[in-house]
């Protein structure tokens, strides 16, 4: 006979919400072998009980009302889908008071108030698991701190997030402008209906904060390192990238560095034969370097209902097994000394990809190369791609790009170097600045 069944409430019903009651409605049995024992759906949590739903649940199951799971003593496990920080900060903690398991995607609340809820669940000796908050239905969260348990990772290199990768790999592959790409990832439903969290790279950032949590026992908040996206990229930018022998990819990073941790989200220069610079479409994929195994390689579908779903429905087994509880007793998360520091954002190093404009006429190319190299900027590439004749004396002084390479260079230097250029009147706007990764 089987256990007795866990029963759970699923907090948010929308997309990945339906997806988990999907799995646990239609597969029962494969549930049940997998966790030794039911698993069922006690109340799902919804703002509008009205509102049409892709999944069928029992009568009684849909509610309006969170107390009503809050205190029910037989519901064991509450799964939060519901997004954003508030109210769901408050709602995770009073379900923690009240004795459940979590479950939750929430990369937002976890990266903002990671500290506070697993305080908050060590005091009331309740298990998070987290594993869909990070890269959808790739198992990297157990990955990190689990399987890697016999290294210290020393390096993580990702691309986070499904739709600016999906925009990216339009403009490499078809030639689509960014504001083209951008409305065929929304008409095909990989980006939402405003963006912006997805293409700043605030996402990203989000979630490359829980890594760095897990890696290196270090609470970073996105607004404590570089992070910049890509909607400032125009199809010349891959162009020239592409010409170069390399792929442009919102790049995910942080490396540990003589002690200390060096991280940014921001759009990078990998070299087109690279793993990372052919992953394409809406795929997350991972590269972690660990100090013993060395580099170890994760890819996936990283969005969207299903992938998501498969990794909440995965940590909701766990639970049911007993699995999770005793993982999270001995996940060092969240605690109040960090064993390495965050590297100022001036002293971070990096290679860098220019994209200037610059007046077509002699002794420019000098003015900005000494720009560079009164900074302390050595220059690696510098490409002027030749540009039709013009008689200056018949009016304004055309413009050309002009494209450098740098070698490898502290970001105080480049920021140095930018404000110089920016008072020599033969450079005009705009100014592309990009990473190149090792």
């Amino acid at each position: 006979m089987p256990a007795e069944p866990l029963q759970l409430a699923i907090v948010g019903l929308g997309n990945v919400g339906t997806g988990v009651a999907k799995i646990l409605t239609e597969h029962p049995e494969r549930i049940l072998q997998r966790a030794g024992r039911p698993i069922e759906i006690r109340r799902a949590v919804v703002r509008d009980l009205n509102k049409s739903r892709d999944v069928t649940l029992p009568a009684g199951v849909l509610t309006n009302d969170i107390e009503s799971v809050i205190r029910d003593p037989n519901i064991h496990v509450a799964v939060e889908l519901m997004g954003g920080i508030h109210p769901a900060r408050e709602v995770m903690l009073r379900l923690l008071e009240a004795g459940k398991d979590i479950v939750t995607a929430n990369k937002a609340l976890l990266c903002e108030h990671g500290d506070e809820i697993f305080e908050c669940a060590r005091k009331h000796k309740r298990t998070i698991c987290f594993e869909a908050a990070v890269a959808g239905g790739i198992p990297i969260i157990a990955a990190v701190g689990q399987s890697m348990a016999a290294n210290q990772i020393i390096g993580i290199q990702a691309i986070l997030n499904g739709t600016t990768n999906y925009i990216l790999s339009e403009m490499l592959l078809r030639g689509q402008s960014y504001g083209e790409a951008l409305q065929q990832a929304q008409d095909l439903g990989y980006a939402e209906a405003d963006p912006t969290l997805d293409v700043n790279g605030t996402d990203a950032g989000q979630k490359l904060g829980i890594l760095a949590q897990l890696a290196f026992g270090v609470k970073v908040k996105s607004s404590e390192f570089h992070v910049s996206g890509i909607d400032k990229l125009e199809r010349t930018d891959i162009q020239h990238a592409k010409d170069l022998g390399y792929t442009i990819k919102l790049l995910a990073r942080v490396s540990l560095n003589k002690g200390r941790l060096e991280m940014s989200v921001r759009p990078t220069l990998i070299r087109a034969d690279r793993p990372l610079a052919q992953v394409h479409g809406p795929f997350n994929a991972i590269l972690l370097d660990g100090d013993v195994v060395g580099n170890v390689w994760y890819s996936g579908r990283g969005a969207g209902q299903l992938p998501t779903a498969s990794a909440v429905t995965a940590d909701i087994i766990d639970l049911a097994i007993g699995r999770a509880q005793l993982t999270f007793a001995h996940l060092d998360l969240w605690r109040e000394t960090p064993p390495f520091a965050l590297a100022p954002l001036n002293e971070s190093t990096s290679r860098y990809f220019l994209r200037l404009s610059v007046e077509d006429r002699p002794n420019v190319l000098a003015e900005v190369t000494g720009v560079l190299g009164r900074n302390g900027i050595s220059l690696s590439t510098i490409i002027q791609p030749e540009a039709p004749e013009v008689d200056a004396t018949a009016g304004a002084i055309p413009t050309v790009p002009l494209i450098i390479m740098t070698h490898r260079t502290s970001a105080g230097s480049l920021a140095a170097a930018e404000r110089d250029l920016d008072r020599l009147a033969s450079v005009r706007s705009p100014r592309m600045v990009l990473a190149v990764a090792d």
